[in-house]
């Protein structure tokens, strides 16, 4: 199947591994052109070569860290320098530490309200009207079942990714009549760093081996196992896709089928 994703142009936030990268390169092998985004200029510049290796059209890391708001003007500039446009813009990025909903703390809050809700919603407003005016647009946001299934040790991402839900859904009406798409691609338990963490977590609590609790993780998904990044990527591609233009407003999990629930 052709995607017809040749000639477009994608920047992918937090591009250099994980559920980002998995995005990147599905893109990649379909003839995209590519700007992605990290913290590390090393890490970013071997990304960008492995992506070309892959198929892009071409491929450039920028250094930007959704902490900082105007970090997202910058990277919205350079992305628009470096392809002439953006088409495709994947709003992903690291998710905050885990913590139960009694845990929560404020000073946590309002910090990660920046990284999860504000950064995301200011490059994209900066970018969507170009896409409204094409009549061609594709935003995903890498979200997290969560959003749908709240997980009790992740209650400052149920919070505030649910926020960025909102936004979406209401959004994405406004924006579908000019052609652009809007949607929450969420993974369930992808062996990524961020599942490292969270089970690390999980054995602590539980008296367990890292592997032990890995295991666990593993009989809980109707799979019968942990997804990996290739496995989350090509639904991104396909999203970003012409394939994809009449799915907007809707969240896609690739969970294996671990959540449960028929909304």
């Amino acid at each position: 199947m052709d995607l017809g994703l040749k000639g477009r142009r994608a920047l992918v936030m937090g591009g250099t591994k994980g559920l980002g990268r998995s995005i990147a390169d599905s893109l990649a092998e379909e003839g995209a052109a590519l700007v992605i985004s990290g913290r590390d200029q090393g890490r970013l510049d071997e990304a960008a070569a492995a992506l070309k290796a892959r198929g892009a059209a071409s491929a450039a890391g920028v250094v930007a860290d959704v902490a900082r708001g105007e970090d997202m003007d910058r990277l919205a500039e350079a992305a628009l320098a470096a392809m002439g446009g953006v088409d495709i813009l994947v709003l992903n990025h690291g998710g905050p530490p885990p913590c139960t909903a009694s845990e929560m703390q404020e000073a946590d809050l309002v910090a990660w309200f920046q990284n999860i809700v504000v950064s995301p919603i200011r490059i994209t407003m900066r970018l969507l009207p170009a896409m409204r005016e094409r009549g061609w647009g594709r935003v995903i946001v890498v979200g997290s079942t969560g959003m749908q299934h709240p997980i009790p040790t992740l209650a400052l991402s149920n919070t505030l990714r649910a926020s960025v839900w909102g936004w979406l859904k209401t959004l994405s009406a406004e924006v579908a009549k000019d052609g652009v798409t809007m949607n929450v691609l969420a993974p369930g338990t992808i062996l990524t760093d961020r599942v490292t963490q969270t089970t690390t977590v999980r054995a602590q609590q539980q008296g367990i081996s890292f592997d032990e609790a890995l295991a666990q993780a593993a009989k809980e998904i109707p799979a019968g196992r942990l997804g990996m990044p290739a496995d989350f990527g090509p639904m991104g591609a396909f999203l970003a896709s012409e394939r994809g233009a009449y799915i907007t407003g809707s969240m896609i999990r690739v969970d294996g089928g671990r959540v449960r629930s028929m909304l």
